[in-house]
């Protein structure tokens, strides 16, 4: 069995206010191929300042679209496999 490992790193920025928080995560695989996507987190106003709280909404919404365009990559690969096989 193979063992591979792949990095996510995740860049978070912060508003001066803590109203609004982005995160950016970035997968780049062992071929060079790069994926980035972004997740934002709003503070309401009538909610307390928890800088915490922001990161981890923006952050999760940035993995979630991160992994979404993972699975829509593999199924246009799945595709692309089943179209040259019936070729073939």
């Amino acid at each position: 069995m193979r063992h591979k490992q792949w990095t996510v790193e995740i860049h978070i920025l912060e508003d001066d206010n803590d109203d609004l928080t982005r995160a950016r995560a970035v997968l780049i695989t062992r071929t060079g191929t790069r994926h980035e996507s972004v997740g934002y987190a709003r503070r309401n106003p009538a909610d307390r300042p928890v800088p915490e709280i922001g990161d981890e909404l923006a952050a999760g919404r940035a993995l979630a679209d991160l992994a979404d365009k993972l699975t829509g990559d593999a199924a246009e690969d799945v595709a692309q496999l089943a179209g040259q096989s019936r070729q073939g």
